[in-house]
């Protein structure tokens, strides 16, 4: 038996070069909204953090055990990192959309 060698059609190569581009645009959309939601997260924490450990201190009907601040926190910092992190990816996949296959 032998093998059968077929040429590419000009058509083939270029979808495997588009869906390379494709690819490499996905991660890096994905990377951009890693990084947002990170900063994110990080905001979120410190701006939940000071609040809440503040008030279990100074108030006496918010005293709360650690665990409880700290599932608070958590909380807060795990809901803004996805938050912000699926919506960078969803804009800047919107963003480039509208580019021509082309262009970049």
């Amino acid at each position: 038996m032998s093998k059968k060698v077929v040429a590419e059609s000009p058509l083939q190569r270029n979808s495997l070069a588009s869906l390379d581009q494709k690819l490499a645009m996905a991660k890096r959309c994905s990377h951009e909204g890693v990084v947002a939601g990170a900063k994110a997260a990080a905001l979120a924490t410190i701006a939940t953090a000071i609040p809440t450990m503040a008030s279990a201190r100074m108030l006496p009907w918010a005293r709360m055990n650690p665990t409880a601040q700290a599932l608070i926190i958590s909380t807060v910092a795990g809901a803004a990192y996805f938050i912000v992190a699926d919506k960078t990816v969803l804009a800047t996949a919107r963003k480039n959309s509208f580019k021509s296959p082309s262009s970049n």
